[in-house]
């Protein structure tokens, strides 16, 4: 296949659309491999770089020179390429609801192409084409400045309309075309440009499924959120007075703030940018937020940060977690605008915090907030669930102290059932552990070893195990709080790992010790209790775990 990609952005190798057209043609090419064809030869003109004077209106390629224009510049080799392709995909931004100017000439110029007679059996008259076009493909590919494009492309699709035919060709347009420049909102800009590469390779395939058109005409952001990005993008207030890059830059992140999260009561975040001597403080309030640089009275949250690190950690070219443990910004005041920073700023692109906070799993589960790598949309992978190594320990401990024969039939009946009744479950290697040490206590005790012996060693066994997996990359807590912190992303935080990792050694050393009472009391009147009573003693650790998955994080970004 060839394909003529004709680039009509004055901005050439700059242009926003062009992202989205590359994301087309990596579709194409993904497309033709699933065929077993060859790879497509793609030639890509820009008009910023070439030489097409207007049309002079002189019909000398009709009567004098018949197929050639007399003007004598780049236009002659476009038409060449025009006809060497099979597909060709017309890129560019809305110039006024129109082309750009440049590429109005390149359309004008393509006069050549056609017969001077007119064409009959057309509605509103035509003129039929010097050469055989048929067979041959178009996409227009496009972006807008407006929050949607609906509306706004009339006067595009009348042109191709009547070019190409109604059914002729196949358009993609987008609004808010400026926001695939904007470094901070690349997760959002990323997502849309994937279901253009889908476009392109269903388009390859035959044709774009109606899935895929859905959501290519999704906007990128609710209508007043862009605009309100859109009208602080100038740096320019309505009365005229400039405004600096930080201002721009915390008007626009004020934009995002989602107010369907507002709990009651309004919300003062003050930016304190350390390095250029600015602060301003953003409202959340029910009605949407606001940014003034007033700053008296009392804030809710303060983030002390270099203007140029809160840059860089929007933009993605450093992750917030690791800037807050290397104290690169810090935080005063009530911490939990950032444990939920992705509800009130996004939720489904990349945040600032990006995961700034931690949570801890244990027998207390886990809290906190995601890490907001926008995820979501294509349906839910599955999870891990502590229930999985918890309940076959919990059924041995506490049915196997009242019978040690049929309590240890019960425990091992569990390890074989509840993987079948949580087959959705993501199983993990502590999982399968607790699974084998379970059955191994269990057959001990049925095999006669005594319950004095067996049930001190199990919970010496799964100490052990909480406590060796501290020393493992991923902590065994951290296997299972991960889900309230977007999945495995969360591994990438290593803040969310350390405040795992000390909570897993908690959890470890207090079942590490929970044999030396275990054993005393196996040998009491009470013994036969000993499981519910081993049941009961985890909530006071799991009590400190709830204080500490606030309490840590809270700390480190404080600085102290």
């Amino acid at each position: 296949m060839n394909i003529l990609v004709i680039n009509g952005s004055p901005k050439g190798e700059k242009s926003n659309t062009i992202r989205l057209t590359d994301g087309f043609l990596e579709g194409i090419k993904a497309g033709e491999l699933k065929k077993g064809c060859p790879a497509p030869e793609i030639q890509v003109i820009e008009i910023s770089r070439l030489n097409i004077k207007p049309c002079l209106g002189c019909f000398a390629c009709w009567k004098n020179t018949p197929g050639k224009c007399c003007i004598h510049d780049d236009m002659a080799s476009v038409i060449e390429k025009l006809l060497w392709a099979d597909l060709t995909v017309w890129s560019f931004p809305l110039y006024y609801f129109g082309l750009p100017g440049q590429l109005k000439n390149l359309v004008d110029r393509q006069l050549p192409m056609n017969l001077p007679f007119m064409e009959s059996g057309t509605k509103s008259g035509g003129h039929p084409s010097r050469f055989d076009m048929s067979g041959k493909k178009s996409v227009v590919i496009s972006t807008c400045g407006f929050y949607t494009a609906k509306g706004n492309y009339d006067c595009v699709t009348a042109m191709f309309d009547r070019i190409c035919g109604k059914d002729g060709y196949t358009g993609i347009f987008c609004g808010q075309g400026e926001l695939f420049r904007v470094k901070e909102l690349h997760a959002r800009t990323d997502e849309y440009i994937s279901y253009v590469k889908t476009a392109g390779e269903e388009f390859s395939l035959g044709k774009i499924s109606a899935e895929t058109w859905q959501k290519l005409d999704e906007i990128l952001y609710p209508r007043d959120v862009f605009e309100k990005m859109a009208d602080s993008s100038w740096g320019v207030s309505k009365n005229g007075e400039k405004t600096d890059e930080s201002s721009v830059f915390t008007r626009q992140m004020a934009a995002l703030y989602n107010k369907e999260k507002w709990r009651g009561k309004d919300f003062v975040l003050e930016m304190n940018y350390t390095d250029i001597g600015k602060s301003y403080r953003i409202i959340l309030g029910k009605e949407g937020s606001r940014v003034t640089d007033e700053l008296s009275g009392a804030f809710t949250t303060r983030i002390n940060t270099p203007f140029s690190v809160w840059k860089a950690i929007a933009s993605g070219e450093m992750r917030g977690d690791e800037a807050m443990m290397k104290h690169l910004y810090t935080v005063d005041g009530d911490f939990d605008l950032m444990l939920h920073w992705n509800e009130f700023f996004g939720g489904e692109r990349e945040t600032a915090v990006s995961g700034a906070s931690a949570g801890s799993g244990g027998t207390a589960g886990s809290g906190g907030a995601a890490n907001g790598n926008g995820g979501g949309r294509k349906g839910a992978a599955a999870k891990t669930n502590m229930n999985m190594i918890l309940i076959p320990w919990i059924v041995f401990w506490v049915a196997s102290s009242i019978s040690s024969f049929w309590g240890s039939l019960a425990s091992i009946g569990t390890v074989v059932l509840l993987p079948v009744l949580m087959c959705r479950t993501k199983v993990t290697v502590y999982d399968k552990l607790a699974g084998f040490e379970v059955g191994f206590c269990s057959l001990a005790m049925i095999a006669g070893v005594s319950p004095t012996l067996i049930i001190p060693l199990s919970y010496f066994v799964f100490g052990l195990m909480w406590s060796l997996s501290c020393f493992a990359k991923v902590p065994l807590t951290a296997c299972y709080s991960m889900n309230s912190y977007n999945g495995e992303s969360a591994l990438q935080n290593p803040l969310f790992i350390r405040t795992n990792r000390i909570l897993t050694a908690v959890w470890g050393i207090f079942y590490l010790i929970s044999p030396v009472w275990t054993y005393f009391v196996m040998k009491t009147d009470f013994g036969r209790f000993i499981g519910a009573i081993n049941s009961l003693l985890p909530l006071l650790i799991g009590i400190f775990t709830l204080w500490f998955q606030k309490w840590y994080p809270k700390h480190v970004a404080s600085g102290k």
